[in-house]
């Protein structure tokens, strides 16, 4: 590796990322990696403690808010601290929630199910998005009104509880966070995406909704 390109090689492919793009990843996968081990402690504190769900209002507000302050101080340090912010309260918000699964009879099962599913499919993808040839991003108009239509759904299937619709809004948002993580990790590599607090806020996102929705299909399909 020389100071202005990184040679990734898969399987007779090529991708050459220039260096500003490679410390992007470098720095990105470093704070995903903290803000994942954060919000792994929050969650597990919130579940060990019996800490109650905040409710979908205060989740969304606290949300939306956090991430709101993230990307005003994306070129500051701010950033960061309203980062590790944002996903220490969604692993808050995430506690209750797994302790609930934890309490059925088969929990543990599905919960760590999961959680191995989660993890295989974003380093599939990313493995992916890193050496491919392919300019992913197309994909970013169709993702983002697909996620804006199935978070739509989602928050009608809550205040409705219409239960076929939750699990199809969780289905849709499996495949949309896939692409998700395909297309900001190719944004990376391609130099679309140079600020590394925001890469790590959508890639944190999209493992979340992921990880979440796996968790609802398998907790449902376990009951049956």
């Amino acid at each position: 590796m020389n100071d202005r390109y990184t040679t990734l090689r898969h399987d007779g492919a090529t991708t050459v990322m220039d260096g500003a793009a490679h410390r992007v990843l470098r720095n990105t996968y470093m704070l995903l990696s903290l803000c994942l081990g954060f919000a792994a402690v929050t969650a597990g504190t919130a579940a060990a403690m019996g800490l109650p769900h905040p409710g979908i209002l205060i989740t969304l507000v606290g949300y939306f808010g956090l991430m709101f302050l993230v990307t005003k101080n994306r070129d500051s340090g701010r950033g960061v601290v309203f980062l590790f912010a944002l996903t220490g309260f969604m692993g808050y918000t995430l506690g209750p929630i797994i302790s609930t699964y934890l309490k059925m009879p088969n929990g543990t099962q599905v919960v760590m199910t999961a959680l191995g599913g989660t993890a295989a499919i974003f380093l599939a993808l990313s493995a992916y998005a890193l050496t491919t040839k392919r300019d992913l991003s197309f994909m970013g108009g169709f993702l983002m009104v697909g996620v804006l239509v199935a978070f739509l759904a989602g928050i009608a299937a809550i205040f409705l509880n219409i239960t076929a619709l939750s699990l199809a809004v969780s289905a849709v948002f499996v495949l949309l966070m896939s692409g998700m993580i395909l297309y900001e990790t190719n944004n990376i590599v391609r130099g679309g995406e140079t600020n590394y607090v925001l890469a790590t806020l959508s890639l944190f996102v999209s493992i979340f909704n992921l990880f979440t929705s796996l968790l609802h299909l398998l907790g449902f399909s376990s009951k049956e």
